[in-house]
C-alpha cells in the first residue's frame, strides 16, 4: 500500500490534464446513465479495497464540519458543542469549521476512527464517486483522484467505461 500511496500523487499529476479535459467534456455532454454507472464502479472498487490498509484521506485532508456533525460528535464526545469546537476545530478561509491539524485527531494507530459511528458527513460520503449528479464534483473529484487510490482507480475505469 505505502508504494501505491507513494506514487499516487505524481500518477494523479500526470493524469490531471487529461483527467480534467475528460471530465469538461462530460459536464457538456453528461450521458443519461452517468450515476448509475458511477454507483456500479464505486461498488467494485470498494469490494476490493480496505480503507483501513490506507486512510490516507484521514491522514493527509480534513473533513469540513457542518453544524450537525458538531453536535452529533460533542455528543458522542460527552462534551458541549463549544468544548468540542475549541478543543479539536478552527475556521478556515471559506469560513467553515476544519480539523485544527492532519492527520486526524480521531484517527488510531491502527488507521481505525475512534468516532466512526458518529463521523461527519464529509467523512461519511469520501471519495465521492457514488454521488448523484456526479458531474457537479469533478473538480472534487480532481483533488481527491490524488488522494485516495480508490478515486484513481474508479476515474481510470470510467474512462474505459464511457469513453467520450
Amino acid at each position: 500500500m505505502n508504494n501505491i500511496l507513494n506514487n499516487l500523487p505524481k500518477e494523479a499529476k500526470d493524469k490531471h490534464i487529461e483527467n480534467k479535459k475528460y471530465f469538461d467534456k462530460l459536464k457538456k455532454k453528461t450521458p443519461k446513465n452517468l450515476d448509475y454507472v458511477m454507483q456500479d464502479l464505486h461498488d467494485a472498487e470498494f469490494k476490493k479495497t480496505d480503507c483501513l490498509k490506507c486512510a490516507n484521506c484521514c491522514k493527509t485532508t480534513g473533513p469540513l464540519f457542518t453544524d450537525a456533525d458538531i453536535e452529533r460528535v460533542s455528543k458522542y464526545l460527552r462534551q458541549k458543542p463549544q468544548q468540542f469546537i475549541e478543543q479539536y476545530l478552527r475556521i478556515d478561509e471559506d469560513r467553515d469549521y476544519v480539523l485544527q491539524s492532519v492527520p486526524c485527531t480521531f484517527l488510531d494507530n491502527e488507521n481505525a476512527c475512534m468516532i466512526y459511528d458518529v463521523r461527519p458527513k464529509a467523512c461519511r460520503e469520501f471519495p465521492h464517486t457514488d454521488r448523484k449528479k456526479f458531474q457537479q464534483i469533478t473538480d472534487l473529484t480532481l483533488e481527491n483522484v490524488a488522494i485516495c487510490p480508490a478515486a484513481f482507480n474508479i476515474v481510470e475505469e470510467m474512462k474505459k467505461k464511457m469513453p467520450l
